[in-house]
This record gives C-alpha cells, sequence and structure tokens, in this order.
C-alpha cells in the first residue's frame, strides 16, 4: 500500500510559481513510476508530468514542457512539481498518483491540492 499526500497549491497570479510536493509513505518511490495529473473544472483528467524510477527519466505534456519540472528527493521520499510562469489555464486540482513501473496504470493516488492562477 502506497500513501501520497499532497501540498504547497494555493493561488498566485498569472507569471508566478508554485512548488507542490507528493508525500509518499509505505513505499519507497524511487522505485515507482509517479505522475502529476490535474483536473479542472468541466474537463476531463490530464496528465502533466512524469518520473519513473531509479533512471528518474521525466516526460511531460506539451502544455507544461518548459515551464514546470519534476523532481524527487530520495531522502525525503518526496516528488516535486515546481511550477514557474503560471497561467490562469494551469488552474486545477493537482494529483500526484504511484504505479509500477512495469504497469501501464497508475494504483495509488493522492486526495489533490487546488491551484488557481488569477489572471
Amino acid at each position: 500500500q502506497v500513501q501520497l499526500v499532497e501540498s504547497g497549491g494555493g493561488l498566485v497570479q498569472a507569471g508566478g510559481s508554485l512548488r507542490l510536493s507528493c508525500a509518499a509513505s509505505g513505499r519507497t518511490l524511487s522505485t515507482w513510476r509517479v505522475g502529476w495529473f490535474r483536473q479542472a473544472p468541466g474537463k476531463e483528467r490530464e496528465f502533466v508530468a512524469a518520473m519513473i524510477g531509479s533512471s528518474g527519466s521525466t516526460s511531460y505534456s506539451d502544455s507544461v514542457k518548459g515551464r514546470f519540472t519534476i523532481s524527487r528527493d530520495n531522502a525525503k521520499n518526496t516528488v516535486y512539481l515546481q511550477m514557474n510562469s503560471l497561467k490562469p489555464e494551469d488552474t486545477a486540482v493537482y494529483n500526484c498518483a504511484a504505479g509500477r513501473i512495469l504497469s501501464a496504470s497508475y494504483d495509488y493516488w493522492g486526495r489533490g491540492t487546488q491551484v488557481t492562477v488569477s489572471s
């Protein structure tokens, strides 16, 4: 079992920055695939970024590439999402999720943290 807790959301003006954290217990994140997803009101959940296993390889959606950075602190068993140059369209509930590296699905999800970007 993996428990994920997100934090760091809030209200920020367009152009500002936030750093989201995803703290895990129950498993070591460096051996899993960890992703960030977001869901805006009235829209489907979309993939934002992911980091895979011990290699730390990353992937990003086109909408955030160059603005967001996913990183990991193995000592704290925490994954971060640094969000820069935020836009109003980044407003959403952000969830982190963890899945087995060889699996296509994410098995564990946090409850989410709200990010609101004002124009």
